[in-house]
């Protein structure tokens, strides 16, 4: 799921004009999707929006159970991935009821 959610990016963001984005928003995407298959209980879907100035991503998991920022010591292989979502995109938050991660990245 993670490859094809690249590369649907991809191609949208080309039909969009966005192509500078894409490199930022594949990893964006690619983390919030992995995050709701480990952590999410249903469906995994995605959305993306463009707006006059920001592409927002969404992210679909089912799970009333709102992310967290992991603690990752040095060599763990997990835990980093909303904190890499947070570095890299403007803005990311949790829908009010908890089932839609989502970030919005400036182009």
């Amino acid at each position: 799921m993670p490859r094809r959610v690249r590369l649907t990016i991809r191609s949208g963001l080309r039909h969009w004009g966005l192509s500078q984005v894409t490199e930022s928003a594949e990893l964006l995407a690619t983390e919030l999707v992995t995050n709701a298959f480990k952590h999410g209980c249903g469906d995994v879907g995605v959305r993306l929006y463009v707006t006059a100035s920001h592409l927002l991503i969404e992210v679909r998991d089912g799970s009333p159970v709102r992310p967290v920022s992991g603690r990752a010591a040095l060599d763990d292989e997990d835990g980093r991935g909303l904190l890499l979502v947070s570095s890299i995109a403007d803005h990311w938050g949790v829908s009010p009821d908890g089932t839609t991660t989502w970030c919005s990245l400036p182009f």
